[in-house]
């Protein structure tokens, strides 16, 4: 008998790099077909200027990863994926107005304002809200009506006065006081920057049908990725450059406001921030070989220079 060797090889490791460069244009170009220009000429132009900016799509990135982990499909994900890059969008439009934080770059490019004027960036950031629940209620295909109501409101719920808008205000009321706590802070980047993460990750896996256990797994690991975001966010604003960041370095000591390192120094902040994610992987390992792009967006919240 002729003795043959085996062709199975073990399966390649996880590679993040190439699963967001497959992942990345598919994003760009359904963001890209959904704003397309029209008249008045103006809004849609100020509108495609800020969405198409670039950025690394990390709250598309995670609805589709979790769908797909969940059993669903990318085709079901990618209205409300697209949907969460264009508040997002928004929320960086409003953000960067001399109201909020007055800055003049981002993503290395001029600021809306700076291009369209304070006007047209307001209105801009309203276009883009308003359209992303449109985009999610005309476009979404093969899911149900219930499921697609639910992420419409959850959505809804996260960038309103329970959270961004929330998390927003209790930031500006908090620039310059002395007396704001950890325990503020952890509320104003719960809020902020958390829970638009939140919603990112536990859309897709609505969508796909995960049962209320699984969402609230995922809700978990969102919520601890999203804290350590922010962490690693204050780090970067000390000791990155404008040119790293794409945007200007030290605002927020110019703004006199609370950090992470501001209460903890920076070594203390990549151990908490790193904490979070030792966390929040764990939460997800228990879900199988599928939560590997989950896994490997928690290093990478904490490894990134920008």
């Amino acid at each position: 008998m002729v003795m043959t060797q085996s062709t199975d090889s073990p399966p390649s490791p996880f590679n993040l790099k190439t699963y967001l460069g497959d992942r990345q244009p598919r994003i760009e170009a359904a963001l890209d077909a959904a704003v397309t220009l029209a008249y008045p000429e103006t809004i849609y132009e100020a509108m495609r200027y800020s969405l198409l900016a670039g950025g690394k799509r990390l709250r598309p990135i995670l609805c589709l990863a979790t769908c797909d982990l969940m059993g669903g499909h990318e085709a079901q994900a990618m209205p409300t994926a697209c949907a969460l890059e264009m508040i997002h969008t928004m929320s960086l439009i409003h953000d960067d107005l001399p109201a909020m934080d007055n800055d003049d770059y981002r993503r290395g490019k001029l600021t809306n304002h700076k291009v369209y004027g304070e006007d047209v960036a307001i209105l801009a950031g309203d276009a883009l809200l308003t359209y992303a629940f449109e985009h999610i209620a005309r476009h979404t295909q093969a899911v149900p009506a219930d499921r697609v109501l639910r992420v419409v409101a959850d959505l809804a719920r996260a960038v309103g006065a329970e959270g961004l808008v929330g998390g927003q205000i209790v930031d500006l009321a908090s620039e310059g006081d002395d007396s704001v706590t950890v325990e503020t802070l952890n509320y104003i980047h719960t809020h902020k920057t958390g829970a638009l993460l939140e919603i990112s990750v536990t859309s897709g896996a609505i969508l796909a049908g995960a049962d209320d256990g699984a969402v609230a797994t995922l809700s978990g690991y969102a919520r601890r990725i999203g804290l350590a975001f922010q962490i690693v966010d204050d780090v970067l604003d000390i000791t990155a450059t404008s040119e790293e960041l794409g945007k200007s370095a030290g605002k927020d000591l110019q703004a006199q406001k609370a950090t992470y390192p501001s209460f903890w120094g920076i070594e203390e902040s990549r151990r908490q921030a790193q904490q979070l994610v030792d966390e929040a992987k764990a939460a997800v390992q228990p879900l199988g070989a599928g939560s590997e792009p989950l896994l490997a967006l928690a290093d990478y919240i904490v490894a990134r220079t920008h």
